[in-house]
Parts: structure tokens; sequence; C-alpha cells
């Protein structure tokens, strides 16, 4: 790696001297600052250009370039001089200057010298390869020592503190118990916090804030030297007030003791900061690691994580020429009241401070009168307050306490909504008197900008650790009147995550002239469930501007969350300007722009840097068609086609479901029935003593659903007869405890499956489905995730029922269209119309045409020329697909080799592995199948070829869940294997007979999809 490194620095430099016939330093310095940056990057350093250092005596320099640690912390530094300089001369002024001497290279195209500690430790020619390899391994394998402790003490941390916070909370839950003043403290506190951040604050709550409180006092005293900011913050002042009312004595000392070597770390790595960015850093770092290993719980729910500052300037640059575009004010003009709705840990206001840095006048109006931030959780809280204030009294010479930061959930926060604040509860009355006056002070202001990156999880459902997001009344009803109640999509859920709900409040909360700028998902403008949003903000606005950054991890699976996104996480994101204008008439004029799909997080951050602001952006004009899509148009003849279901006269079917979805298969779901008794009886139980006032059992998985159903008491007894088989996964068939109150959703499987009663259903990928599309023909209830884990699926029956009456599912509608298109003398029958829709969704040519169609909305059905030919292909594909079990089974060759050293009574390893290209399917250590056909694999479902699926269903896994792994884990492929092999034989005879019907499909010429009409 090195030695490739220094060859492709060598053809940089040569190329460079050649091309420019020069050796200034501007020329070939470029040469070996790539060379550090891919090297300090296979170490992950960061390279910070033109890195700003201020020395004791506040003398500000800037080095050429420094490789910082992701603490923040320079790792070493890079200056280039011209080579007609005098090299060693240009390093004793700059020593003089105050320059770092730690570990810092000097170079000038045609020599480089390494200083290390104050001494010269080599130089060399930088176009001799060996020696200059030897230097960089030189500068790159130096090592502070405080970061070494630093990283072993982040790891004795994660070890000591669990320890440490159990003692804590027992001595907090203690005085509880027995102090009366922190009894009378905690119970003010608690009541006031309820108003603050949300009604559903409890004293445990309380108990977590107060312990974040203690566990970070001596840290922010220590990175920023402010010993009373405990004292003084108005909100930690409160809670200081109840931490001197629990602690006594030394016990603070001695409960805190194991952490010291974590605090020491702190304190020794901070002296080692001087500019007050790197502090801002730093501590951004100790907050995130602090908050992930504390409560990674709140810290996935809040949406921890640091916003880049590329990002951040992007966005107040363009926010800024907005301003000034639009409304001829900058941000820092006055009556211009800026709010960051979800400060975090400041990042936003912070640099807004230093976009003004050269108006101390202005910039002092506008932080004590027009800057705002809001904050819900204590600690981001606190290291927020910190970086602005410090921030401040580092540009304008004067420390002034921020009066624009609030304690307050802002999405609760809606009393200056105006004619849609709705109810709103007590905010003044909030944890301190100040604080609730700052609030009332923000919502007296008209806001103008919103600007900010809201928490990004929306959806978060783990209530085994009390974990879910929580709803937002006022919001959800407007985004319920207006996304909701505008859009077409049929999963409308989705819509209501924390994106959307930000941008709904900020949206009001800007009433009629300014402009929104938010970091948000992909979703809301790229899939079909947000048609109402995109519809109502192109209304609402007058200019929409999106700087897509991609990194969409779950819609292309090639990409790496760590690797290709800006935040390191699954979900794409984007920059998002919304520019609201009085009297403005007519839709967004809509700006958009992408980042390419595979470009790396760095390489986004370096792009989006050299870019600028939205001033340089090259963008597309995007306008939205009549469906509201903005990306990926289509333009063809879907509208033409009829509908599935719930057209303006009706559709195909009557009815359509969603498949069951438990929120806890592997305790309902099971191959062996008697171990879904065990199971099942386990799960009745702890939900029958939770309904009768009896603690949450935690060894069982709970879900919002069995909540609800316990809050209105509804019994549950456990019955056999509740046990009915599914189509799991394709030609998987799994026993399911079937209890809506065990089950989260079960949608309408009820109106298609009677027990003792047949009904055939049409399986289907529901519209935004990231694997390949599915549709399959079952006899049984289907899985929610049925062809995929990542995909939803829906289904639609040949018949519903009410109460006991088999009814129809195929409308009369339905029949209609099909005899006005083929005639009376045709005779079709509903099931005639059944297997003509099954054949459609099989049609390769149908599902590449409108491919993205399909993506967006429940298909539509075209009627082809030949319908007998459809009809009879869709009835082979049925008969086939439902009657799985029973057709011929292919002939596979089965060949069987026992070790005959495996021990007595042991069972072969399973493997469970196919090998398209030879035909082959390795079942364990002693058999395997062969003799497939290799275009058997070409039959898919979903993410899988059928064969696959089989493979899949029925390796030996290890259960996520704890109780399941060590209470029921019983499943062992060998009582399985027999089953598996004839299941194998029949599904590779399904895959070779559907591959011909679609083959067959896909040879018909254009005129077999005409649309019109054929003569009688």
């Amino acid at each position: 790696m090195s030695q490739l490194l220094i060859t492709e620095y060598l053809n940089d430099l040569a190329t460079l001297k050649r091309v420019s016939g020069a050796q200034r330093e501007s020329v070939v310095r470029e040469a070996f600052k790539d060379l550090l940056k891919k090297w300090g990057r296979s170490q992950n350093l960061v390279f910070i250009p033109e890195h700003e250092i201020i020395t004791t005596a506040k003398v500000r320099n800037y080095v050429d370039g420094a490789l910082m640690h992701d603490l923040r912390v320079p790792f070493g530094y890079w200056e280039a001089k011209d080579a007609d300089d005098d090299l060693d001369e240009e390093i004793a002024k700059k020593f003089r200057r105050g320059y770092p001497n730690t570990n810092i290279i000097f170079e000038d195209s045609t020599q480089a010298v390494l200083i290390q500690n104050g001494a010269e430790v080599m130089r060399c020619k930088t176009d001799d390869g060996p020696e200059l390899q030897r230097l960089l391994e030189l500068f790159f394998g130096w090592q502070r020592p405080e970061i070494a402790e630093f990283r072993k003490a982040i790891a004795q941390f994660k070890a000591d503190l669990p320890a440490v916070l159990t003692e804590l909370r027992r001595r907090i839950d203690e005085a509880q118990a027995t102090n009366a003043a922190y009894q009378a403290d905690a119970a003010a506190f608690l009541k006031q916090a309820k108003t603050a951040i949300n009604p559903s604050v409890t004293a445990d709550d309380v108990r977590e804030m107060l312990i974040q409180h203690i566990l970070t006092e001596d840290i922010f005293a220590r990175v920023f030297g402010n010993d009373d900011f405990h004292h003084e913050n108005n909100v930690a002042k409160a809670l200081h007030a109840l931490d001197s009312s629990f602690w006594r004595g030394d016990v603070k000392r001695q409960t805190l003791a194991a952490l010291e070597p974590y605090y020491a770390a702190i304190r020794s790595t901070a002296a080692l900061i001087s500019s007050h960015s790197e502090k801002q850093g730093f501590l951004k770092a100790i907050y995130e690691n602090f908050y992930k290993v504390y409560n990674p719980k709140a810290a996935d729910k809040l949406g921890v994580v640091y916003t880049p500052n590329e990002i951040v300037r992007f966005m107040i640059e363009s926010t800024d020429w907005l301003c000034e575009k639009h409304f001829k004010k900058s941000l820092i003009d006055r009556d211009v009241n800026i709010l960051d709705p979800a400060t975090g840990t400041g990042t936003f206001i912070v640099e807004l401070m230093e976009h003004f840095r050269g108006r101390p006048e202005k910039l002092a109006y506008k932080y004590l009168t027009e800057l705002y931030a809001n904050e819900v959780a204590i600690l981001p809280y606190y290291v927020a307050n910190l970086n602005i204030e410090a921030t401040y009294a580092a540009i304008v010479g004067k420390y002034e306490e921020f009066p624009g930061l609030c304690f307050v959930d802002t999405l609760d926060n809606v009393a200056a909504l105006g004619i849609y604040s709705g109810h709103q509860h007590d905010l003044f009355a909030t944890i301190s008197d100040e604080n609730s006056e700052r609030v009332r002070r923000q919502n007296s202001r008209k806001i103008s900008i919103v600007i900010g990156n809201p928490p990004y999880n929306a959806w978060q459902e783990n209530y085994n650790q009390n974990n879910a997001n929580r709803p937002y009344h006022r919001v959800d009803q407007r985004i319920s009147a207006t996304y909701v109640k505008e859009g077409t999509a049929q999963n409308k859920n989705s819509v209501y995550d924390m994106y959307t709900r930000f941008v709904r409040w900020a949206s009001d909360r800007v009433k009629d002239e300014g402009v929104i700028a938010f970091i948000i998902g992909r979703k809301p403008f790229a899939k079909a469930a947000y048609d109402g949003f995109r519809k109502v903000i192109a209304r609402e606005f007058a200019e929409i501007w999106v700087l897509d950054l991609g990194g969409d991890v779950r819609d292309n699976p090639k990409l790496s969350g760590t690797k290709h996104n800006v935040f390191g996480i699954q979900t794409g994101v984007a920059m998002v300007f919304l520019v609201k204008k009085k009297g403005h008439k007519g839709g967004a004029v809509i700006r958009y722009a992408r980042r390419p799909e595979m470009e790396t997080a760095e390489e986004k951050l370096q792009a989006i840097s050299s870019i600028g602001g939205l001033h340089q952006l090259t963008v597309d004009t995007i306008q939205p068609d009549k469906q509201h899509h903005w990306l990926d148009q289509t333009h063809n003849d879907w509208d033409a086609f009829l509908p599935l279901t719930g057209g303006p006269q009706g559709g195909l079917f009557e009815l359509v479901s969603n498949g069951i979805e438990t929120k806890k298969d592997e305790w309902v779901y099971s191959i062996s029935e008697d171990t879904l008794k065990a199971k099942a009886r386990r799960l009745v139980d702890a939900y029958e003593s939770r309904r009768a006032g009896g603690a949450i059992d935690t060894s069982v998985k709970w879900d919002r659903e069995s909540e609800r159903h316990i809050r209105q008491g509804e019994k549950v007894t456990y019955s056999d007869n509740a046990i009915v088989q599914v189509n799991y996964r394709p030609f998987s068939k799994r026993h399911l405890y079937f209890d809506r109150c065990l089950n989260a959703y079960q949608f309408r499987a009820d109106d298609f499956f009677l027990k003792g009663r047949v009904n055939f259903v049409i399986a289907f990928s529901d519209p935004g489905f990231r694997s390949g599309y599915c549709s399959l023909a079952s006899a049984l209830p289907i899985d929610r995730h049925f062809g995929a884990a990542v995909d939803g699926y829906r289904y639609t029956g040949r018949y519903r029922f009410v109460g006991k009456d088999q009814i129809d599912n195929v409308t009369s509608w339905a029949l209609k269209q099909f005899i006005d298109r083929y005639g009376k003398a045709a005779a079709i029958t509903k099931d005639d119309i059944f297997a003509y829709v099954y054949a459609v969704l099989h049609d390769p040519v149908y599902r590449e045409t409108y491919a993205l169609n399909l993506k967006r909305e429940f298909p539509r059905i075209p009627l082809y020329p030949d319908f007998r030919r459809w009809r009879d292909w869709g009835q082979a594909l049925l008969d086939l697909h439902i009657g799985y079990e029973a057709v011929e089974p292919f002939a596979l060759t089965r060949t069987d080799a026992p070790d005959p050293k495996r021990a007595e009574g042991t069972t072969p390893a399973v493997k469970l592995k196919s090998d398209p290209d030879k035909g082959v399917v390795v079942l364990d250590a002693d058999t395997q199948l062969s003799g497939i056909p290799t275009e058997a694999w070409s039959y898919r479902l979903g993410n899988r070829s059928a064969i696959d699926w089989v493979l899949d269903q029925h390796k030996e896994k290890t259960p996520k869940d704890p109780t399941i792994r060590e209470k029921f884990n019983t499943y062992r492929f060998a009582d399985y294997k027999e089953t598996v092999i004839d299941l194998l034989a029949r599904v590779v005879t399904v895959s070779l007979q559907t591959l011909a019907i679609t083959d067959a499909m896909s040879a018909l010429p254009t005129s077999a999809r005409d649309q019109k009409k054929t003569e009688d």
C-alpha cells in the first residue's frame, strides 16, 4: 500500500512539473498533499487544509495542512515551501512564529524534513522513493501518548460505566425513598419537566437527566475551562440544586472514582487543543462517545450524530444567498430571526456566528436578540450552551450568556403556529423561570429562518427497551390535514416521520416569508408514499432546492452506510431549502441536483466544500407530473390500465390486504408445532400477567399493539386452535400462533381465510419494494415480508368472507370491463379474470416496461388481445404455485459420502449452499444434490431464487431473541433433511415450468400486447 502511494506521488509530481514547467510551491504542493491525504485516510486520519493554530501568545498561524484524529486532536502537520527558498531558514522562521514541533513535515518539492518533538528525525529527497517511504512511515508511526491513553480510557469507560450507573441509580432511588429534601426537589423538577419536555416524562427520566448532569460536570469544565457552567446556566442550575440535595459527604467522589481514568484522559487530551474550533470538535466527539456508551437507546432515538461542518457551512451560505435573492436581506441584518429547532450540540448556531465573524457589532445584536435554538435532551443542551457561548466569547472578546437557547421540545411548542397552534400545555412553568421566559420570547418573534438537522431516526419501536418515538398530537393533526389528506399512497403511516414533522412545524412557523433549510431523508421527495407531501410543499412554497446526497443503503445494497453516507447511517439524506414568499401564486420552482451514487462520504463532503453554496450548484429544474412525482417520472399508458383495487369507479378486486406482520416472528412462528405451543404459552402467560397489573416481562417480546390490547383489558387464553399454517416465505410454510393480541397486525387475514374453507390469494410486492418484483399465489395467509425482509407484501383473493358467507372478491365492475373488451361470446368468468391477472403479473415485459409504476402504486392490469392464452398461462401458474407440493419431483442426483471419523450420534455440519454454475446444492457435509439445470435458478421471487428460498428457510440460524435462543432453539436441519430434499426436487420442477411459461410470454411480438379492442 505505502509503495503504491509513493509511486503514485512520484508520477503525479513528474506530471505537474512537466505540464507547468515550474517548481513553485503552489504548483507542486498538490501532489504531496494528495499523498498525505491518502496515507492518512488509511489510518483514519482526516486531512484539514489551511489549518488554523493559535499560539499561547495569541498569534494566529495557518499551517498548509494538518492530519487530525477523529477526536479532532492534531496528529501531525505539513508545511510546503518553494524550491527557491532556503528550507532550513524557513523552518526556523516558522518555529519562531510558534508553529508546532511535535510531528511536522516541511518540504519544498525537492527535499522533505521531518521534525518530531523539536528535533530533526530525518530528511530526504522527495524523488527518492525508498527514503521518502521511510520518512513517511516515521511520520505516520508517531503517536501522541495522550491519544493512546484516551483510547484506552474509552475502552475502560465502556467496561466501568455500567457498574457506576447501577450504583448511581440505586443511590438516587434510595434518596427518593428516604431523603425528604431530595423528594421535594425531584417532585418539583418532574412537574416542570413534564411541561418543558413532554407530559410523558417520568421520575425515571428525571433520574437519568440527573445522572447525565453528574457524569458530565467535570468534562465540560475541563474542555472549556468553565468550572462555573453548572452553577450559572439556568437549566444546569436547576439540576445542580437537585444534585446538591442528593449527595451527602464524600459519597460523590467515591461513586465516580472508577471513572477517574476517563476524566483524567479527557483532561490531558483537552490540554493539547488550542483552537476553539478544535475544542468544539473534541467536545462533540466526547459527547457522541459518551452518549453511545451511556445510553445507546437514546442515542439511536434522538439521532445522535454529528453534522459535518462542510454541510453546515454550505447550508448557511445557501440560506444567506436565498435570503438576499428573495428578500434583499442578509442573515445578519436586523429583523431576520433565526431558529435551529433541533440544535443538538449547537453546530449550526456556532457556524452562523463564524459566518458573522467580520461584523462584531451586528453579531452582538443578533446573538442577544434574534438567534434561537431548541434542544430537548439534557446532555446535548449542555454541549450546545458551552459551544455557543464560548464561540461568541472567542469572536467578540467577551463572555455573554446566550439567551436564545431553550430547553424545550420544538414539536410540542406549537403556541407560535398561529391558526394552526391548537391547544398547548403551559410551557411557561418549565424547568426554570428563565427558561420559560426564553420560550415565551422566542414564540413572540416572527421567525424568518428555520435551519438545522432534525433527528433522523423515524421508526424506533422496541418496547422491550422502551425506545419508541412518540406521537406529536398537533403536528400530526396538521400532517393528516395536509400531506396525508392530499396524498394517494396506500401506506400513509410512513409520512409521520421526524423529518416531515419538522418540515410541517417549520412551514407553519414561518408564516408568510422566509427560508427553511433542513437535512432530511430522501424519502419525502423520492418515494410514492410522500406524494401528498410533495404536492403540498410545491403549493406552499415559491422555490424549492434539493441537493440529494444519496447514501440510501436500503435502496442500493451495493452502498455502505459507513463509506457512502455522509452521516454513516442507512437512510439516504439530502439538503432541502424551502422559500416562502408572501403573495406567491402557482407552484414552486423546484431545483434539483444529486451527487453521484457511488461517491464516498469523503468525496461528497469535499465536493460540497468546493461548491460552496446553491449559487454555484448546477441543477435541473423539475416539473412534477400529475401524480406529483419529482424523480424517475414515467411517460407511458399505465393510467389507461384497470386498477387492481380502489379506482374511481372501482377496481378488479374488492379487498386487498397486507401480509401478517407480527413484530415478534421468533415468538409466534415455528417450523415445529410443538415448539410453537411452548413459546405461545410463555407469551400468553406474560401478556396475562401484565394485563393483571404485573411488571413487564422483558424476557418476551413486546410491541405497540400488544400494549394497546393490554390497556383495553383484552384477555388472551391459550388455545391449540389458534395455530394455523402460513406461507412465511416462498415455498416455505410455518406454523403461526394466530391471535390479534399477540400479532401486531393481522390486517384483513380474517376476511380472506376462514378455518375449514378454501380460498386462493395472489401475493405481490408492495409499492416501494427494493428487491426484485415478486408475485406468488397461495392457499394460505402470507407474511408481511414474504419475499424479502426489507420489503412489504400484499395480497388479494379470489373470494372474501363475511361471517361464514363466501363472497366474490373479483368485482362485478371487473367482469363488465372484460366483457366490454372481449365480448359476451368469450364467456369470461371471474375465475378466468383471477387467472388472467396472475398471468399478467408474471409477464417479464410488463414488469420491465412498468417497473417504476409498480414501485409507486398497486398494479394496474392491461387487456391484451388474446385473453384466452393469458388466462390459460395464468391458470397453469396458479396450479403450479398453489400445488407445488404435489408436482412431479425433478430427477436430482443424490450423492452421500458420510465421514467415517464423525463421532457416533452426531450429525454432519449443515451447509445448505447452492452453486448454480455447476447445478449443485450442498446440503451438509455428507450430502449433495446435482443435475439441477442452471436455468432453474433464474426463477426468482424477491431477493432470491425459489431454490435458494428453500435452502435459506431451512438453515440453522441463531435466534436474535435471547430467550428464544436459550429456551426454544430446538430446530435442527437433520430432522427435516429428507423433507427438504423432496421439496427441492419439486421446487426445481416448479421453477423450470414457470420459466417455460414466462419465456413464452417474453417471445410474443409487440402486437400481442396491443391495447386496442379486437373485432368480434
